[in-house]
């Protein structure tokens, strides 16, 4: 850390959520992104409105609403006003308005329609994309193991692919999880230093 440098902490938390809210609370010690219960967005089912609810009003909104197979959050939520997070766009609209880390708190696994299907690496590599062509480090969190719900037309699962990362203002990867741990990352960042070298 420079001299006189603004020095930041940022961590990234990766864990197997449970049916059980307590059990979740517990587990997490900041936000998760639907983190009090199993996945429930795998299925339209107008029971899970309640805990979709609950989730929505403790978070500060969602930007990009997925609409697929295994992930049907439109069904439970409406789109915030704070853009679509998986867009170029997005991150550098934020970054345009003084943000000096990203955070992206993911819910991202198996493709439940085509197991074959794994999207983790180009995930990843869009979000490395989000802090090298911004100049700003990046945190993003994912959930780890398999949940099971009943839908509406039979049994759903998904297996969460961890690999939940923290990347440094040119997109280099600083601290990783793997696919199957828990997990605490931490990094520290010079938020004068990254700036000063933004704006050169």
């Amino acid at each position: 850390m420079g001299m006189g440098g603004r020095g930041v902490v940022v961590s990234a938390l990766q864990f197997a959520c449970t049916d059980d809210v307590s059990s979740n609370v517990a587990t997490a010690e900041r936000r998760q992104e639907l983190f009090e219960g199993y996945y429930f967005c795998q299925a339209q089912r107008e029971d899970f409105f309640q805990q979709g609810c609950r989730n929505w009003q403790k978070s500060w909104g969602k930007s990009h609403i997925p609409d697929g197979p295994g992930y049907q959050e439109k069904f439970y939520f409406n789109t915030g006003g704070t853009g679509f997070k998986w867009f170029p766009e997005a991150a550098r609209s934020m970054v345009l308005q003084a943000a000096e880390i990203l955070l992206y708190p993911t819910a991202i696994g198996s493709e439940p329609q085509d197991e074959r299907l794994d999207p983790r690496d180009h995930w990843q590599r869009v979000m490395q994309g989000h802090a090298g062509a911004n100049l700003v480090p990046l945190i993003s969190s994912n959930r780890i193991g398999k949940e099971i719900i009943q839908t509406q037309h039979g049994k759903s699962a998904i297996k969460f692919y961890g690999n939940s990362f923290i990347a440094g203002p040119t997109g280099e990867i600083v601290a990783a999880a793997d696919d199957k741990e828990e997990a605490i990352l931490v990094a520290e960042f010079d938020l004068d230093n990254i700036k000063s070298k933004r704006y050169s």
